[in-house]
């Protein structure tokens, strides 16, 4: 166990009137941006506040307790109903990991997966009917005629909990390419009980434009039943030969997923290239831009296609981070336990090697603060415990808990 007490001195002012999506309005004493090195582009942001904002920080004692370092390469976390947590780990096994630590052994009955370069067992979910029919829901790197897919697959959780029972896929992100990189691979359900889920546009030259392609699953977000068909009420397409289950298109690599408590919009986080990783409201049928417009360039230092940043049609970031820090798994604070997070988003950042906050107002970024900067870990995923708290999980093999202290 390690163990350390984190006390800011920096005061912010809650304001009790509401804005126009039920969002507290939250006012920080601004600080200079916590970004001081140098971009990687010349790029001007299409408004104030959408990248660089003021940094903030959390005047409430709180605590970041290791519970183990055990996990191989973790990649996702989700809560069961009795708190503990389900973790899958790169290679492709599951663990239940209980809230003080102690580790279960490896899941067995998963599917084989290609867990070459940036693949692996990825993203994971349950069922809102878990406690009934124990389903789990999760992404994976499958080996395919043709190359490797992003893959969502399905399985009961045993009672034993010792392997998934009848595991099968649903859904597979095609075309198959030739590449262990950019698979997405997030997950989770919406409020009508369908699975969105993230895919990568595969890293690849010739693979890149399919994000903009609609008859290609690659860069997307889609909208799938639990049996992996489209789901009822999907954004339709101009184009004939549009996937049925496309949800939002132009993405590049997004590894984050979460829905807002209170407005309940989608929010995306996505990997840029050099600079230009995005924070993104997903709006049904929208397109976010992914190769056309970016505001990164090429990790050799060149432009993306036209070099351009905005187009019409095509959706601007909320906020971006030049240069990157990687940003992989999300979640909303939803609990009370520390006041001034309240709503907030949390990200884990891979590169970065830190967790970001971030306040939001009326959809605009207001402030970003980074925690946990001096563990140096890659943080992977992120979410909200039963119990108020966040875990967060590192590629090191790290889980943390972060709560009031």
């Amino acid at each position: 166990m390690m163990k350390f007490i984190i006390i800011a001195s920096l005061i912010l002012t809650l304001t009790a009137c509401g804005d126009s999506d039920g969002q507290i309005a939250i006012n920080p004493i601004s600080v200079s941006p916590l970004e001081t090195n140098a971009p990687n582009t010349t790029y001007s942001p299409a408004f104030a506040g959408q990248t660089r904002a003021n940094g903030v920080r959390t005047t409430a004692s709180y605590n970041s307790t290791v519970l183990t370092t055990n996990l191989n390469s973790p990649w996702g976390i989700t809560s069961l109903p009795d708190g503990r947590l389900l973790i899958s780990e790169k290679a492709g096994t599951m663990r239940i990991v209980s809230q003080t630590g102690e580790t279960g052994s490896p899941i067995t009955g998963i599917p084989v997966v290609n867990s070459g370069g940036q693949g692996g067992l990825l993203g994971l979910c349950i069922d809102p009917e878990f406690s009934a029919n124990r389903m789990v829901y999760w992404v994976f790197s499958e080996n395919i005629s043709g190359g490797t897919v992003t893959t969502v697959a399905k399985g009961r959780l045993s009672s034993e909990e010792t392997t998934i029972e009848n595991s099968e896929v649903i859904y597979r992100a095609n075309p198959a390419a030739n590449s262990t990189a950019h698979y997405g691979g997030r997950i989770l359900f919406d409020q009508t009980g369908n699975l969105l889920v993230s895919t990568g546009e595969r890293s690849g030259i010739a693979t890149r434009p399919l994000s903009q392609d609609v008859d290609a699953a690659l860069g997307k977000i889609i909208r799938i039943t639990t049996e992996g068909q489209p789901a009822p009420g999907n954004p339709q397409f101009s184009d004939a030969d549009a996937l049925p289950e496309l949800y939002s298109i132009g993405h590049r690599n997004p590894q984050g997923l979460a829905i807002h408590p209170v407005t309940e919009e989608l929010w995306q986080t996505e990997h840029g290239p050099r600079g230009g990783d995005e924070l993104n409201l997903v709006k049904p049928g929208a397109n976010y831009g992914w190769p056309t417009i970016t505001y990164g360039i090429e990790y050799g230092g060149q432009t993306i296609g036209a070099g351009i940043q905005q187009q019409d049609g095509m959706e601007q970031p909320v906020y971006y981070w030049d240069p990157v820090v990687s940003p992989s798994g999300i979640t909303f604070y939803k609990g009370n336990r520390i006041a001034e997070w309240e709503n907030n988003l949390f990200i884990g950042s891979l590169s970065g090697q830190h967790i970001i906050r971030l306040i939001i107002v009326n959809d605009r970024i207001i402030g970003e603060e980074r925690l946990l900067s001096g563990e140096n870990q890659r943080f992977r995923d992120i979410t909200q415990g039963t119990d108020a708290a966040l875990y967060a999980i590192t590629d090191q093999g790290r889980l943390y808990k972060i709560d009031i202290d």
